[in-house]
């Protein structure tokens, strides 16, 4: 097998805890072997978490933005439309991240929940990432990731809850949940 070097596309998806920790584990690395990274978060925003805090210390080297309202109502209705134009705002964000040279990681942190929402087109997603700059790494994370994005992905990873502490009745806590 040859040596190959080149960005790869990660998803990290499916119904358990730790989609976003585990790319934020691969940002930490990044950023210690002199890489830099942008975290975009899709969905969040109106909660502060501790890893807001944290990615200070790297200065510009780990940005993290969140570029939702925090809460997206799902049912029977349609997105609101003030959501869908901020995750369109924010994959115009991405897009030009990942273009632009200027990072070595871009995690687009709940883009799978916008695509499952209808909020995002997967194919659109798919046609950009497939013509992404040879060295950029990309993660994408979130529940129900698109088959499209699945079959495009280099590596895929689904958490799967095998039980949970909320269902003992123990609440999220800082530091561990957020």
């Amino acid at each position: 097998m040859a040596d190959v070097r080149r960005g790869l596309i990660i998803v990290n998806t499916g119904p358990g805890k730790g989609k976003t920790t585990a790319a934020m584990g691969t940002a930490l690395r990044a950023v210690g072997n002199g890489m830099r990274v942008l975290m975009l978060q899709f969905l969040k925003g109106s909660w502060h978490y501790g890893e807001l805090d944290a990615v200070q210390a790297f200065g510009g080297k780990f940005v993290m933005k969140q570029m939702g309202r925090g809460f997206v109502k799902l049912g029977a209705e349609k997105p609101d439309p003030e959501d869908v134009r901020l995750v369109e705002e924010a994959w115009a964000e991405g897009g030009r991240a990942i273009e632009s040279g200027e990072w070595d990681l871009v995690i687009l942190d709940e883009i799978n929940y916008a695509i499952s929402y209808g909020m995002l087109d997967p194919a659109k997603v798919a046609a950009f990432l497939k013509k992404k700059p040879e060295m950029v790494h990309v993660i994408l994370t979130g529940r129900n990731a698109h088959p499209t994005i699945v079959e495009l992905a280099d590596t895929v990873t689904e958490m799967r809850q095998v039980k949970h502490a909320y269902e003992k009745g123990v609440i999220a806590q800082r530091g561990i949940e957020y």
